[in-house]
Order: C-alpha cells, then structure tokens, then sequence
C-alpha cells in the first residue's frame, strides 16, 4: 500500500528528486514546522529522514513525523550505527539540515561534542564532506550571546551554511518553511551565478492622480519574484526592487518597494551589480500635477500628462548587463522580434525579452529573448522563462 508520503511526491516538481535530506530536529518549539517543512521538501522530490534529539521527541510526536516523511525517526543511535550509516559518506545522504537548532546545539557542535541523535549527526557528516545547514532558533538574547555568536561563526568558517534566522527584537525566529526549501535548491544545484550580484527590477508603477486614483500598467510581478527566486536557488546574490504587485514575494530575498517611476529613479544610484534584470511595467506619462485629496466623482476634470524619463538609459549606465522587456499584444513573432530588438539597439541592452501581454497573470509565458545576433523562443512557464534567461546570464558572463 502506498504510504500517505508518496501521495505528494514531486507534486510540486521534481528539483530534489532522488536527493536524500537527513533532517535533524532539535528541543525548539519552533520544531512543530517540521512537519510542513518535511512535506514540502517531498512535493519537490526530496526524501527526508527525521532524526530527533530526545528533547525534540517531546515537542513533535514520531508517529506524525513518520507519517510526514514516510520514515521512522531516529530517536537514538543504537548497534545499526545510524549516524555512519546516514551521514557517513558522500554516497549516503546530499544533505544534513538541522531545522531547528537550539544555541545549545549549535554550541556543541562547534565544540565537537556528540552526546545527541543530532551533534554526532553533525560530527560525521563534517568529517565526510556532506553539506551541512543549519536554522537556528531561540530567544534573540540566546542569539547574541558572545559564545553563541562566536560559535557560529566558527561554523561558518567549516562551510556551515546558517539559513535565518528572522530577527524581531525579543526572538530569534527559525528561517519559514519557504526560505529552507529555496536554501536547499541552492546548495544542491550547481551555483553557476555563485558570487554574482543580480538585481531584478518588477511590478508596475502607479502614478498618482490624487489621494485615490493612480496611472499605472497591469502587471502582476509574477515574473520578477520568478526570476528573483531562479536566480537565488543558482547561488547568486539577489536583491528585488518592486512596484506594485500582487505576487507573493520571497522573504528571504532583500526587497526594496517603490511606487511611482520618480520613486524608482532615485534608487538607480544604488545599482552596483552584474546583471539588471527589468521585467516592470513603468508608466511612460505621470499627472502634470497631483490633486489634492480625492477629485469628487460629481466634477469632471481635465488630465495633463507629462512624460516621464526613460528608466532603462539610466540603468545601462550602472550596469553592462541588462536584460530589457518589451510586451506587445496582437503581433506576429516577427514584428515582436523586431520590436524587441530596436529597443535593444537603442538603448544598448544586452538582451530584450519580448513577450506577449494577452498572457499577463498566466502562469506561462509567450516570450522570445532577443539578442543582437538571434533570438529564440523561450515560452513555457514563468520558472522556465526564468531559467532560459538566466542560462543566457551565465553564458554572457
């Protein structure tokens, strides 16, 4: 019969198939998102083993963490030598992931100490080069404590890779559930971006007419939080500017929000990165002036516009990479192509996406990405999109 595991696998997708991830659970309250956590990891193709301290066995039950991941937790290493046999060579697991990990974990394994499931977990995985991550969680005042701020950086300078946490003043809160899965990806891909700093540009502007009415372009932001997350899962370093939007944004990617095309504008002064990435949707024209208060829906009223300047000049000139994109409705591929590439010629992009704004909202894309030389059609969905153009990134730099 099948296990209530299977039932999800790679429902999501299949980025972690056949990557075996040893999950060690430590005495955290924050232990109870295992479970969500565990199943996640499984929609995309990951088979998760469990392995719980004993102060962890009486957070989260077993039983629900083997129904989670279709695994028995280990409880306690026993003659079967489970901590050689999980973690004890580059064949066995691709990733061991302590989620979450107390200050006293975290303090033992920086210490060499094995008297847990989990830190002699940790001491053979060290010692057999298997990658290691670590959520910690705990009250912030545990955090920034000298031995415990001492000890993790100890184990970052081992390779340790810490995800999170998310600070609030009183707790060290352990990474979401989101933000571990897109940590995973990233160290279980090739990092062909590691060491680049990629910059993604999206949403819509809105500018105002008054306190209530706007100008702006229908766009989603789908696109940019897409690129933004592909570009993070291959190990570069992400920073996401947006307008408005109605995309769910990754929160472990630092964002910056803007509303009108002014607003934006003077942040271009802050890009210094590799590659620009600007899938927004900018207004060409802003209200010559902006009423005060909401114009009464009785009066009518005469609308001035002026032009607003061109953004993408400005950003060429920080940047020698930037990938432009130009949406058009009702065209044949050719005149798209064509449209694309004389916005690529004039202002000296390194690449225009040209795609199709019938789609805008959809899950999948009509889109071409146009060079100087050729062009190709990328369509699919946003995440493969997202992928052609960043295959196109890796290869121009």
């Amino acid at each position: 019969m099948m296990h209530p595991s299977q039932e999800i696998y790679c429902e999501k997708s299949k980025r972690l198939r056949g990557k075996t991830i040893v999950m060690g659970i430590t005495g955290s309250i924050a232990a109870t998102e295992c479970f969500a956590t565990i199943r996640e990891l499984i929609r995309h193709g990951a088979d998760v083993y469990p392995v719980l301290t004993e102060a962890a066995a009486k957070l989260v039950a077993p039983d629900a963490l083997e129904f989670a991941s279709g695994h028995a937790p280990v409880t306690e290493l026993t003659g079967k030598t489970e901590h050689v046999s999980m973690v004890g060579n580059s064949l066995s697991a691709d990733l061991f992931l302590i989620y979450p990990a107390t200050a006293n974990t975290v303090s033992k394994i920086a210490c060499g100490i094995d008297d847990t499931t989990v830190t002699s977990m940790a001491t053979v995985a060290l010692g057999s080069g298997i990658p290691v991550a670590i959520a910690p969680a705990m009250h912030e005042s545990m955090y920034r404590n000298p031995a415990v701020s001492e000890n993790i950086e100890k184990l970052k300078s081992w390779g340790i890779q810490f995800i999170g946490p998310r600070t609030d003043g009183i707790r060290a809160k352990v990474a979401s559930r989101d933000e571990v899965v897109a940590w995973t990806f990233r160290m279980l891909s090739r990092n062909y971006l590691s060491g680049k700093r990629i910059l993604v540009i999206g949403g819509r502007s809105e500018e105002p007419i008054d306190s209530m009415r706007i100008i702006t372009n229908r766009s989603t932001g789908m696109m940019a939080a897409a690129l933004a997350e592909r570009a993070f899962d291959r190990g570069a370093d992400v920073d996401l500017w947006m307008g408005g939007c109605s995309a769910q944004l990754p929160d472990y990617i630092p964002t910056r929000r803007f509303a009108t095309v002014s607003d934006l504008i003077s942040m271009v002064d802050d890009i210094d990165h590799d590659v620009v990435l600007v899938p927004a949707a900018l207004a060409d024209f802003t209200p010559e002036s902006i009423a005060k208060g909401k114009i009464s829906s009785d009066d009518g009223f005469e609308l001035n516009l002026n032009p607003v300047p061109k953004v993408l000049p400005l950003i060429r000139s920080k940047c020698d990479t930037v990938v432009g994109f130009k949406a058009e409705s009702g065209l044949s591929a050719e005149d798209l192509i064509a449209r694309a590439r004389s916005r690529l010629e004039m202002y000296d992009l390194a690449a225009v996406v040209a795609n199709d704004i019938d789609v805008v909202g959809m899950k999948s894309s009509s889109a071409h990405l146009v060079t100087a030389d050729s062009s190709s059609d990328i369509s699919g969905t946003k995440a493969e999109v997202s992928d052609a153009i960043l295959d196109y990134c890796v290869s121009r730099l």
